[in-house]
């Protein structure tokens, strides 16, 4: 009975031994992590912005990514538009207030695998004090030893559209466009 006892504990053990190796967790490059915007000015043109990502982690499940998790946190004021007296209107109150709202969350809470490379991630964004549901759609572009660090990284191309009016900013609209293009390019490095 014992012995029978002993050997469920081992297979248990071995079990959830698998289950805990099965997801890497991996931290966003700041250097290589970035989320560009665009956005119609008064239908002249499309300008952007850039902020690059400041804090993330992803746990990948390689046996069942649908169950990888996708945390990352942007400090709003790292705005970088090219143009100085633009990105001190844009971190104003009539648009970001980044001294109200110094930080922008995007955690994911589902993942649905479309192919062996893509996937929409699906999580809550958190942006000017507002948290609305958001669905990136995501290319994974390469997972291998990056030449760079000698680390396991991960690439990912991501897009999605949003409308700034969902999140309290509607400073100039119509004129102004609504909706916001959003891209992604992140490297992510295995953490040991």
């Amino acid at each position: 009975m014992r012995r029978n006892f002993l050997k469920l504990i081992l297979v248990l053990f071995s079990f959830f031994t698998f289950s805990v190796q099965a997801a890497d967790t991996y931290t966003f490059d700041p250097n290589h992590s970035y989320v560009l915007w665009h956005i119609s000015h008064f239908g002249f043109s499309n300008p952007s912005g850039k902020w690059f990502v400041a804090d993330g982690k992803l746990v990948l499940d390689e046996t069942k990514p649908q169950n990888s998790k996708v945390n990352v946190s942007i400090p709003v004021a790292s705005i970088d538009t090219g143009i100085p007296e633009l990105d001190k209107h844009l971190k104003a109150p009539l648009f970001f207030d980044v001294d109200k709202y110094p930080t922008a969350t995007f955690v994911s809470d589902k993942i649905n695998v479309t192919s062996k490379d893509s996937a929409k991630v699906y999580g809550i964004l958190t942006l000017h004090g507002v948290s609305k549901p958001v669905t990136l759609n995501v290319k994974l572009n390469k997972k291998g030893i990056n030449p760079i660090n000698n680390k396991e990284t991960l690439g990912f191309t991501a897009s999605a559209t949003l409308k700034r009016s969902d999140f309290g900013m509607s400073t100039l609209l119509p004129g102004l466009g609504d909706d916001v293009k959003i891209e992604i390019e992140a490297e992510a490095n295995k953490t040991a």
